[in-house]
């Protein structure tokens, strides 16, 4: 044990910065996992807990005032029922901030669907206008208990007396009203009424919503909303963010796996004599395996720990929303247990890819055994070079035969050690070694004649045999010099030639040298690609945080285009405006046109409609009309220009089942509505359940239909929040104007995310860049004779180097980039068709920037190769040879 702990101090000595990047690159790894743990925690964990403390109902139904709604109570898979309670639509204002909201009459606390207090008390019929108001919608208004909300157009006064939290879909400007709990004398004039249903099995949603629009009758419901709708709402971005830290965190995971068993089968090739040094000492393959797994552990073993510390003693003080998201999941359930479970299953993984590595340099032999002397795709300089210098053919004894192995005595006479280096050169630049001079000095034939070895006498006229006494098979007439026959064999059967052997240049770099190429070019690209398989592996694992890092920047860019350019991706307005019954629409439309920084104004209106089978309700919208339409942002299809023609998200078509061509049926109140759907358009609100067509369309089905609401396009650089403000001035209190909401707005923590992660992927690659030089610097070491014999100097030797190492790293950028861009497309559509908004929002980083990436990547690996290069340049010949040995 005490020879093992001084062998691993000593490698650790040696290979600090290696060890120190191992440590650093499993923190953040871990630090991603853990932050993904947390911001799924965050996304479902707060809405089920609201869900379970106010014993949710599962269905909230809005019908009009005369349905009769106790027959609901009723129906088969029906626990419990809210209300019904009277409703009214109206909209509040607060210190400059206006929204629309809906008046619940709510006599006493509900038993279901009862909001529990975030501050304040409940209502008090001690204060007849007293209201409580659900906790997002009150953060819009920078509203608090004691506080008095107006409603505008009348001399109305609301005091706020309590905040809660509620399990119903939330509020959002301009889409969903807030909420509003209110004592009955506070709804005089009730619009509907709301009626919530609390269910034996949460399976059975659509059955249940069925069977009451059946019993009430489709003209009676206004909208319908279910415990799912509010949960995918309450995860929202939270999710998304889960997902990608989650998605990366893995995948850095795996590329920090596969680098350290690159690095480790690495150090094994450059180290084989210091492990049969082991084995030959004592230390059995158990024990040489150990060094380097628990090695290789203790620093995975630093690094989690070192995150799990970190991310429990600052995770919560993290800015934004990350840090609110770890100091809720350090108070849920699981906690702890992710807490522990996460750094070690990282360990372990890293534990398994390291003894897969680890298990080779146990099976390293005690004595090093001779390489063959043509293996294919090998070294550059072939079987002589690096292998002449060593000891020659053993001794003959006194007898007759010489005494060795088979191989030493198939071995032919030393040459000169001139000759041994001249064959060296020549294979350096792929000639065949020169002919072996026979003791007249006449040449023997071929190289391969040359190394044949005499054979002795056949004893009673049988095969020849060799020192060892075995019989050599015959010659095959097959076999003759230099293989021609199987050459001229194999171009018969139309195959192509034999590869060729150990260090022969292609043609391709023949001709680069004949075209004056600098030859430390061409020698360090043939070196780079030389041995297949393992430079098909470097490349491999370099390629593996590339393209990582190729979709991470597909994801900013992506998130950067929702905010340059938001008329690509389904916004193209900025306000949305509501006038209430004060105004005509002549009025509101000559009111918004007169605005300087108003480019165009779509009158519209939108509705709750039933989709066919009455499981659920959709947003119909009719927006713009024939002279003048909306400008949809259409993925496939075409725009709806004709009557009854509407487009779809893809929300919708997936609810629906139905494609682009298909006609489909709604139910708006009483009426029917039927739609051709000729286009998806690109739709951010609503999970993409939409469907849109002109109001037009709609006024053919209702003629006295009026509009609702105008969307409003401001012309390029107009600030929204001003014109909103110069809107709501001018409109004298009938107008409500509203910013329309990016969905990259709750993206923003994404950025800060997806920086972390880059700078994760980049330290793995750097990793495997150091492994990378570090094999290719031990193996130029064999050729370091030759190169110098042919007369390079060591600056060119040492730019062999550096382009074998940048001519890795270029073919891993090509093939990152190759990969890493159409499946960055496929992750973020994926994403898009799960959360309704639907394919078409890719994009990836431009040209410049991919360029920049290929060339900081080539140049760092350059950068990092050029001091071990030159260093092992200018190494002694006496340290060469021993290096050889």
């Amino acid at each position: 044990m005490r020879a093992t702990l001084r062998w691993a101090h000593s490698d650790l000595r040696t290979h600090r910065g290696e060890a120190l990047f191992l440590v650093l690159a499993t923190a953040g790894i871990v630090a991603s996992l853990l932050l993904a743990t947390a911001l799924f925690g965050y996304a479902t964990n707060p809405w089920q807990r609201v869900f379970t403390q106010s014993h949710g109902a599962h269905v909230w139904l809005h019908t009009d005032t005369a349905a009769d709604t106790g027959k609901l109570a009723e129906l088969d898979g029906v626990d419990s029922v809210a209300g019904p309670y009277p409703t009214a639509a109206t909209t509040v204002a607060s210190r400059g901030s206006r929204a629309a909201v809906e008046l619940r009459a709510t006599p006493q606390r509900p038993s279901v669907g009862r909001p529990p207090l975030v501050s304040g008390h409940w209502l008090d019929p001690a204060t007849p206008n007293g209201v409580v108001l659900e906790s997002r919608l009150a953060r819009a208004l920078l509203a608090e208990p004691g506080d008095t909300l107006t409603v505008p157009g009348t001399a109305r006064e609301l005091t706020v007396v309590g905040l809660a939290d509620s399990a119903e879909p939330r509020y959002r400007p301009g889409e969903q009203p807030g909420l509003v709990w209110a004592p009955p004398s506070a709804v005089p004039d009730p619009g509907g009424q709301v009626i919530g249903l609390r269910l034996t099995d949460p399976g059975d949603t659509s059955y249940v919503v069925q069977r009451a629009v059946t019993v009430l009758g489709a003209g009676a419901i206004g909208e319908v909303s279910t415990w799912q709708q509010a949960r995918a709402e309450a995860q929202g971005d939270n999710r998304l963010l889960g997902q990608v830290l989650g998605l990366f965190g893995l995948g850095a995971l795996v590329a920090a796996g596969l680098a350290v068993h690159g690095a480790i089968g690495t150090r094994i090739r450059g180290h084989l004599r210091d492990l049969s040094v082991l084995k030959a000492i004592g230390f059995t393959p158990g024990q040489v395996v150990r060094i380097f797994l628990l090695q290789h552990l203790a620093y995975a073993l630093l690094g989690a720990v070192a995150a799990a510390a970190l991310a429990e003693a600052l995770g919560s003080r993290i800015p934004g929303r990350l840090g609110d998201a770890v100091g809720v999941w350090q108070g849920l359930p699981g906690h702890t247990v992710a807490l522990f479970v996460i750094p070690v299953g990282a360990v372990l993984f890293i534990g398994a890819t390291t003894g897969l590595a680890a298990w080779r340099a146990g099976r390293v032999p005690p004595v090093p055994v001779q390489r063959p002397a043509a293996a294919l795709g090998g070294r550059l300089t072939g079987a002589n070079t690096g292998r002449s210098f060593g000891p020659g053919p053993a001794a003959a004894t006194p007898g007759t035969q010489p005494t060795g192995t088979t191989a030493q005595a198939l071995q032919p006479a030393a040459p000169p050690p001139v000759g041994r280096l001249a064959n060296g050169l020549r294979r350096v630049l792929g000639l065949r070694p020169t002919a072996a001079a026979a003791p007249d000095g006449q040449p023997t034939g071929t190289p391969r004649q040359a190394l044949r070895p005499q054979s002795a006498e056949a004893p009673h006229g049988g095969r020849p045999t060799v020192a060892t006494g075995h019989a050599l098979p015959p010659q095959s007439a097959a076999a003759a010099p230099g293989g021609r026959p199987t050459s001229g064999l194999r171009r018969v059967l139309r195959l192509r030639p034999a590869a060729p052997r150990t260090g022969q240049l292609s043609d391709l770099a023949r001709r680069a040298l004949g075209a004056r190429v600098p030859p430390a070019l061409v020698l360090g690209w043939h070196k780079a690609f030389t041995r297949r398989p393992r430079s098909l592996a470097t490349v491999a694992r370099l390629t593996l945080p590339l393209l990582l890092i190729v979709v991470a920047l597909s994801a900013w860019t992506t998130i950067d285009r929702f905010h340059s350019t938001p008329e690509q991706v389904g916004l193209p307005t900025a306000l949305s405006v509501r006038a209430d019954a004060g105004l005509s629409e002549r009025q509101t439309r000559a009111l918004l046109e007169r605005d300087p920084e108003v480019a165009a104004a779509y009158p519209g209106v939108e509705t709750a409609a039933l989709v066919p089978g009455q499981t659920a309700t959709i947003a119909l919208r009719g927006l713009g009309t024939g002279q003048d339409p909306y400008p949809y942002t259409l993925a496939e299809g075409r725009p709806a220009r004709g009557a009854d023609e509407a487009v779809a998200g893809q929300g919708l078509l997936d609810l629906l089942d139905v494609r682009v061509g298909d006609w489909v049926r709604m139910t708006v109140g009483d009426q029917p509505q039927i739609l051709h759907i000729v286009g998806r358009s690109v739709e951010p609100e609503n999970a993409g359940r939409v469907i849109s067509t002109s109001l037009d369309t709609l006024r053919a089905n209702d003629p006295g239909l009026r509009p609702t609401l105008y969307e409003l396009r401001l012309d390029p650089g107009a600030d929204p929040r001003e014109v909103a403000d110069r809107l709501a001035t001018a409109g004298r209190g009938h107008l409500d104007v509203h910013t329309v909401t990016n969905p990259a707005d709750g993206l923003s923590p994404l950025r800060a995310v997806i920086a972390g992660l880059i700078a994760v992927l980049a330290l793995i690659g750097l990793i495997e860049l150091l492994t990378a030089i570090g094999g290719t610097v031990r193996e130029s070491e064999r050729d370091l004779l030759a190169l110098k014999a042919i007369g390079l100097s060591p600056r060119q030797i040492t730019a062999i180097t550096v382009t074998a190492t940048g001519c890795t790293a270029l073919a891993a950028v090509l093939a990152a980039t190759a990969l890493g861009l159409p499946l960055a497309h496929w992750l973020i559509d994926a994403q898009g068709r799960s959360s309704g908004i639907g394919a078409g929002i890719a994009q990836g980083p431009s040209a410049p920037l991919m360029l920049l990436l290929g060339a900081a990547a080539v140049l760092c690996a350059a950068a990092l190769a050029a001091v071990p290069a030159a260093r092992a340049a200018r190494r002694r010949l006496a340290d060469t040879l021993s290096a050889v040995a």
